[in-house]
């Protein structure tokens, strides 16, 4: 079940044609056809309620961790002086509106139905907008939605495809939306440390435990976040009673404008404390990846939401009747009778809290590497059932060594709460804006509806952004450096694979050339077999012309490779290779699809042998269409005949060569791919190919 992603010419492609449905992808539609879901019987749908139900209850592990907990930690950062019961109730009125406008309208309702082939986070809102409208992300790559359709495009779509200045913006901000989570990926562990070393210890299990996948660690961290959410609103239940009954009308906006009234500039950068109660609410989107929409949202409905509601309300109670104990506002409101069995509840959920963002950052870094925005990492799906669900253990444990450098560095908690902030105001900022251009553009909202949910939301949020940015002084700067670190990374790659793309694109071997070539009398046919592999799909990559130029032969046979990586878990054997015949003699074209659960190997016989079987097959249907068997059988037979004489497998391994006459930032960029290229894992999976059979080709693309 493991196997590492390949790049945008292999993955994106096959989206691509499997929506499109061209002619040459006519197999893959029928592939997706033939494992989509029948309907559904009355026997069927109970079971999917259940289903869905205790899907919903392993979300409690692993989406909804870090939310739920900020009771934890939202009063105790609050630089409260001489508080008051008018401005507690003024807090908590805050809380409960920005919990249901961010949390339940805007994320539970909206976000989760902007997923990307069942993918969330930014980087899958613009990954919609590429599929949709044409700002050079896929390439000539691109969806049927886009180069098939006589849809009217919408004016913004027009706007974007015409502007280079607006495409790289919304570039700039996808990626900084990205770089962004994976930074509240790492501060995340950090934010629920309190004690330095014992954190550092715990937090590297928790890391450890990432290899078993998604399933297996939120049912055994659901459990205890099950415990945390039921309980906590119990205390604060009786907190309400006991307390200050009437904390309700806080409900009322008028508390809102009261504390502002009252409080002034010291209410507003009170907002850097009080945004940490939507903290965690992003990875219900991020991670729809590793679950699904209606589990998420049952969940955060009907426990998640009453749940923090409850907490707070009733930590405000107290607090109202203990206005200084706000530096311990959570643990201080337990009873007493109960305290210590909350006290080890609170320790464990603490401790998992992080696991929504660690399981976000897996899934943006997959999908930053399927559209080639990443180095290659190793990505393992630790699910046959869902697609989504995914672990990289190079991810992992950079991630760890970053979330125990924080906690050692900035062990007093104050500086990463208020880097937290920032990396919290920050992405929900770049969601709404990416959200608000998919409604516009993907999915048609009337333009009112838009502007109303752009307005109230970016408003909303850039108030929140405005008052956390004062604290960039004071640990802010943390996910900005970490951001900016990632974002030259994502960049320097990009920039080198558009580089190679242009190159190949423009050096491409096409049908007309390839027979010029073969014509050449000085190429000599060896006997033989040979797989060339190649990415891409348009003709053939200059590496062929680059082997043919320096060797002069060829083998009887060549079979032109290509893997494509499909979205299912496996490919039934007899859809797994596509044959077809290129026109030329003894020359073919060959695509092996595989699932991201297929074990891919072309060890031993059985791999050539379906592949000879599928060229006489298709060559027995040629000549069948044609009603010819003129020269049937001398094919076939030249075909056993060059497997019988020994197989090869040729795959290029391409570097740059910087030319003298190339710009000072193309010499950087390019030099800096390249380190990145010669660190990375390679474009084609681990195949499993005996090393006696196997030759690399390099050659060097001159810019």
């Amino acid at each position: 079940m493991e196997q590492e992603m390949v790049s945008q010419s292999d993955k994106a492609l096959l989206v691509i044609k499997t929506e499109s449905c061209e002619k040459d992808a006519t197999n893959v539609c029928v592939h997706v056809l033939n494992n989509s879901t029948p309907f559904p019987t009355l026997d069927h749908k109970g079971t999917e309620k259940w289903r869905t139900l205790f899907i919903a209850y392993k979300t409690l592990g692993v989406v909804f961790g870090g939310l739920v907990t900020s009771p934890l930690y939202v009063y105790p950062s609050m630089q409260l002086k001489s508080p008051t019961e008018e401005n507690y109730l003024g807090i908590f009125s805050i809380m409960f509106w920005t919990l249901s406008l961010i949390g339940l309208v805007k994320y539970a309702s909206i976000a989760v139905r902007a997923d990307d082939q069942g993918e969330g986070g930014t980087f899958a809102l613009y990954s919609l907008l590429c599929r949709k409208i044409n700002i050079n992300i896929l390439s000539s790559k691109r969806s049927c939605a886009n180069s098939c359709t006589t849809e009217k495009q919408s004016k913004l779509g027009k706007f974007f495809e015409e502007s280079l200045v607006a495409r790289r913006l919304l570039l700039f901000i996808a990626i900084l939306g990205m770089c962004m989570l994976i930074g509240d990926g790492v501060l995340t562990p950090a934010i629920s440390a309190w004690v330095e070393i014992l954190s550092a210890v715990v937090l590297i299990a928790l890391f450890l435990l990432q290899k078993y996948g998604t399933s297996r660690v939120s049912f055994l961290f659901s459990p205890i976040m099950g415990a945390w959410t039921l309980t906590t609103p119990l205390v604060g239940i009786f907190s309400i009673i006991k307390h200050y009954p009437s904390i309700y009308k806080a409900i009322s906006p008028h508390y809102i404008f009261t504390f502002f009234w009252r409080n002034g500039k010291e209410g507003w950068l009170l907002l850097s404390g009080t945004i940490l109660c939507i903290t965690g609410s992003e990875a219900m989107f991020a991670d729809l990846g590793h679950f699904n929409k209606s589990s998420i949202q049952i969940a955060f409905l009907f426990t998640i939401y009453p749940s923090l509601v409850l907490t707070y309300a009733g930590q405000t109670a107290y607090l109202i009747r203990n206005p200084n104990d706000h530096k311990d506002g959570f643990y201080k409101f337990i009873p007493s009778a109960v305290y210590w069995p909350m006290f080890v509840v609170s320790t464990l959920a603490a401790i998992v809290a992080s696991q929504s963002l660690i399981s976000a950052t897996f899934s943006i870094i997959k999908q930053s590497v399927a559209l080639d925005y990443f180095p290659r990492v190793k990505i393992v799906h630790t699910s046959t059932r869902q697609e989504g669900e995914v672990y990289s253990p190079e991810v992992n444990y950079i991630l760890m060594l970053l979330c125990v450098a924080v906690i050692l560095i900035f062990g007093d908690g104050q500086e990463i709460g208020n880097a937290f902030g920032v990396v919290v105001t920050m992405v929900m900022l770049i969601t709404t804006t990416l959200l608000t251009l998919v409604m516009i553009i993907v999915w048609r909202t009337p333009p009112v509806l838009a502007a109303l949910y752009f307005v109230v939301f970016f408003v909303m949020e850039g108030v929140y952004v405005s008052s956390v940015f004062t604290k960039i002084p004071e640990g802010g700067w943390i996910p900005f450096a970490i951001s900016l670190i990632l974002a030259f990374i994502m960049f320097g790659w990009f920039y080198g694979r558009q580089r190679k793309m242009e190159y190949e694109l423009t050096n491409r071997i096409d049908m007309d050339r390839l027979k010029t070539l073969l014509s050449d009398p000085g190429i000599q046919r060896v006997p033989g077999l040979c797989f060339f592999y190649t990415k891409i799909q348009d003709g053939l990559t200059p590496v062929f012309g680059h082997y043919l130029k320096n060797m002069k032969s060829l083998h009887n046979i060549i079979v032109f490779t290509t893997l494509r990586y499909t979205m299912v878990a496996k490919v039934p054997p007899h859809e797994r290779i596509i044959a077809s015949k290129l026109g030329l003699k003894g020359v073919y074209g060959c695509i092996i699809q595989y699932g991201y659960a297929d074990s891919l190997s072309l060890e031993g016989v059985d791999f050539v042998l379906q592949v000879t079987d599928g060229l006489q097959n298709h060559v027995r249907d040629l000549f069948d269409q044609a009603q010819s068997t003129t020269s049937l059988d001398e094919e076939i037979a030249d075909i056993k005949e060059a497997k019988l004489a020994g197989v090869v497998h040729v795959r290029g391994k391409t570097r740059f060569h910087i030319s003298k006459s190339s710009s000072w930032f193309d010499r950087n960029m390019i030099a800096f791919y390249e380190v990145l290229h010669s660190n990375c894992r390679s474009a084609l999976p681990a195949l499993g190919i005996p090393l006696p059979h196997c030759i690399e080709v390099g050659m060097r693309y001159e810019v």
